[in-house]
Formats: C-alpha cells, structure tokens, sequence
C-alpha cells in the first residue's frame, strides 16, 4: 500500500487535516461499510437465529487473535472491553487492594486511569513527571514505590505530551507489577507486552476502529479475580449454585460489543501498513520542527511518538475552535492551556502545513 492509497482509504482527508487519533482516530470507508453492512442485517433479519450468534462469536475470536498479534502475546491472554477504562477497572477492581496497600502512578495520568485507581481503596502516591524531562520519568516513579507497593499503574505514552516511558525498564527494576495504559501507544508505537503484567487498548485512537472497542491484557489470568462477571466470563453455570469461570483472558470480557463494531474492527486491524510507526514517527518529528520553525512553544521533547503538543499564543480552546474552521482538527488539553496534535500514518506534509499556518494565525 502506498501513502497516497493509505489516505484514499478515509474519505475526510480529502477535506481535513485531521489530526486527532489520541482521541478518535479517522474512520475508513470499509469500516464505515461493515457497520453499515451489519446495522442493515439487524434491521431486515433481527439480532437473533444461530447464524447471528455463530457469527459474533466468530468475530469475537478474530479480534482477539489480532490484538493479541499486535501486543505480541496469545490470544488466551487478551480480553475483549469497551475501552481503556474498561480495562483499568477490571484490573483494580480485580485486586481487591486494601487501605494498607500502595500504587504508584503519575501526576500526568488520564482519568480513564487515575479514575479506577483514586477508586481501588489503596494509598496512591503519585510521581511528579509533568514538566520533567522524559528521561527522568523512570527514575521519579521508582522513587516511589515502597515496600507497600502492591501496583504501578502508568501510561506506555502520556496523552498530555506524547512522550514515552520505558515501562519495561520499570518492571524490570522494581519486580512490582505494572498496569499500563495504552490509549496512546497500540497503533502508534510498536508494543511487546513481554514481561508487563497488564495492558489496555483502545479501539477507536490510533488502531481507528468504532467507538467503545477494546482490549486488556492479563499476563498472569489465575492471580486477578473476576470482580465484575459478564455473560462471557462463565463456562457453566446452575441458577442458585456457583458458575465455572472460563480458562482464559474471556472470563474478564465485561459484556457485549456489539457485532458491527466488531466486525469494524477486524477490518481497521487488517488495513493497517506495515510501514505505519516509521510514517508516524517521521510525520512526528517533521510537525514538531515546523512548529518549532513557526516559533510556537513546543512541549513534546524530539524522537518520541505520534502526539505533538503545544502552547498556543493565545487561549488553547479557542485556538481549536478556530483552527476547526480552517478545516484542521486538533485537541485542546482542559486545565493546561495546551493543544494537541496526533500525527498519524494517514496524515501528510500538507495537513502539516495547514496545522501550522491555522495556529499562527490563530496566535
């Protein structure tokens, strides 16, 4: 696939710089079409019969093959969610985590995170990493974990700058175990879930699959409890009596995804280049300099992933509004004051361009 027919594959591209994958990320057509496809199916033959069922359990078990591939672990280990916060809470509600017990997080945590473990009972001690190099990041977080520590929950990429934190290095060194939220990594970053313990996807960013899709993975399936059971999380079980719990990762599926978006999904995961986290990291990099270039404020250190943020000249929710109108999607960061931009494989020097030329303007 070339670039030119990647961008073919969304039809708003041909109107927008659309730079917002750290939120949603763009729809394909073919994606929109298997919705549609399904959503048509629904409506003339009801969501029922043994084909119906047949098939999302199908699609079920494709998806999960797949996130799997993509985090480099086996698909017994990954269960089906709705979201990164899905995950999350799956996990800290999992533990059952006492007053007694400790997390380590940072101050630069999306509440999709911060959330469920502000939530778990435990004493959370939090690292200060925003507005510390990137590098120090590692070094901050260790600083906090205590003999008490029972988790450290973090991001593989922080959704406010972009930057990266080695979270191999963390499990590595502190032998604690670590959740970490993938919002901003799967789809961006190339991800091996190797010694990490657990890991959250979200569908609708960088992979661009339909809203409320996604995944967790659980390295160690028999040391998490089942807190919140959904209808996937039994093998059998009698009204009055207890249930068997699945064998694998299924039983911490929470419940329904409908099957079109499933089906979208799969699709979105099957469209993706192989070249995609050069074109990322390259397009990245090229956006910062011409930010740079332009004399805006720049946050995002070099060399890190697809999320360049920056401090606009003026105030960053009305710069997005104005840069809205000039056809170039971005986000604002509430409470700080700074702009995002998610550059993805998709995007282009031109939709670059435009970003630039609307933000100075804007300023």
């Amino acid at each position: 696939m070339t670039h030119e027919e990647a961008r073919a594959l969304f039809p708003v591209l041909r109107e927008v710089a659309y730079l917002n994958a750290g939120t949603f990320g763009p729809v394909a057509t073919l994606v929109a079409e298997r919705l549609r496809e399904q959503l048509e199916r629904d409506l003339e033959r009801g969501r029922g019969g043994r084909a119906y069922i047949d098939a999302m359990l199908e699609a079920r078990l494709q998806v999960r093959e797949r996130v799997a591939e993509l985090l480099g672990a086996t698909p017994e280990h990954v269960a089906l969610t709705s979201s990164t916060t899905d995950g999350c809470n799956i996990v800290l509600a999992g533990l059952g985590l006492a007053p007694e017990d400790e997390i380590v997080t940072t101050d630069a945590e999306h509440f999709g995170l911060a959330g469920p473990v502000f939530a778990s009972g435990a004493r959370v001690r939090v690292a200060q990493v925003e507005g510390r190099p990137a590098a120090d990041a590692v070094e901050l977080i260790a600083a906090e974990v205590t003999p008490r520590t029972r988790l450290v929950a973090l991001s593989h990429v922080l959704w406010t700058t972009g930057h990266v934190v080695d979270v191999h290095a963390l499990r590595e060194s502190l032998g604690v175990p670590i959740i970490v939220d993938g919002a901003q990594s799967v789809g961006a970053v190339p991800v091996e879930v190797g010694e990490l313990d657990y890991y959250t996807v979200s569908g609708q960013k960088w992979l661009c699959g339909p809203e409320a899709t996604g995944a967790l993975y659980v390295r160690d399936i028999g040391a998490l409890r089942v807190a919140r059971p959904g209808y996937f999380a039994q093998e059998s079980f009698e009204p009055g009596g207890e249930y068997v719990v699945r064998a694998g990762a299924t039983r911490f599926d929470p419940g329904w995804i409908p099957v079109g978006a499933l089906r979208g999904l799969l699709e979105t995961l099957r469209l993706a280049p192989e070249w995609r986290f050069d074109r990322i990291r390259e397009l990245s990099a090229h956006c910062r300099d011409a930010l740079l270039s332009a004399g805006v404020d720049v946050l995002t250190e070099p060399a890190h992933a697809g999320l360049v943020t920056f401090r606009p000249g003026d105030d960053a929710a009305a710069c997005v509004d104005r840069t809205w109108q000039r056809g170039v999607v971005l986000r604002d960061l509430p409470g700080k004051g700074w702009v995002r931009a998610s550059c993805g494989w998709w995007n282009n020097e031109e939709d670059v361009a435009r970003l630039v030329e609307a933000v100075t303007a804007a300023s």
